[in-house]
């Protein structure tokens, strides 16, 4: 059965497509920082040292290689660290304390407006070269790394809403949808005592 505005709706090309889910992540992982101090923005919260404002940091790293140096357009006035990222482990997974929140969600702003530039410049079928790769597979499309890309960051979105959500308890899909129940509307103590309950029958406890 048809959608009944098919007719009238336009068809949206791949490449449009793609891109959208992929700023539709990136956003998400933006909006997991609101209303946070310093201190919880930055704090470990894994034995790995998984923090939001690491979650971001990386995403402007990951983000700008990959619709950057990929595709022979490089990302301009690149922080110091990002030549660091090769040689320095997790350089990139945490904020010092003299990078200011501001200066890394703005750096990600400005890679998703570069890292856009190069969609929009670019046919899907565009080719380009990850030279971290194997070399067996290391040719590569834009409609490859548009895929590859909103993979990463959705990824790490949901890193940072398990983060998030230990922190203040706050939780959601996106600043427009939450995609959960209404909290009072839904009981969560006693749904998360069901789920502690089903797992310790199951563990013969």
């Amino acid at each position: 059965m048809s959608h009944p505005d098919a007719t009238l709706a336009p068809m949206t090309d791949l490449k449009t497509t793609l891109q959208r889910y992929l700023q539709g992540a990136r956003e998400a992982l933006l909006w997991k920082l609101d209303g946070l101090g310093e201190y919880d923005l930055r704090r470990p919260l894994t034995p790995t040292g998984t923090n939001l404002l690491g979650l971001v940091k990386h995403s402007a790293a990951t983000d700008a290689e990959y619709f950057g140096v990929v595709f022979d357009r490089p990302f301009p006035d690149p922080p110091a660290w990002f030549a660091l990222v090769e040689s320095v482990p997790n350089i990139e997974m945490w904020a010092t304390a003299d990078e200011t929140t501001a200066d890394i969600t703005g750096l990600y702003r400005r890679v998703w407006d570069h890292s856009n530039a190069t969609v929009d410049a670019l046919d899907i079928d565009a080719a380009g070269t990850v030279p971290w790769w194997p070399a067996d597979r290391n040719t590569v499309t834009l409609g490859e790394i548009l895929v590859h890309m909103t993979a990463e960051t959705n990824r790490h979105a949901g890193h940072a809403d398990i983060v998030r959500e230990t922190i203040d308890g706050a939780a959601g899909l996106n600043e427009r949808n939450s995609n959960l129940p209404p909290a009072d509307q839904y009981d969560w103590p006693a749904y998360r005592d069901q789920v502690e309950q089903a797992a310790r029958t199951a563990a013969g406890e």
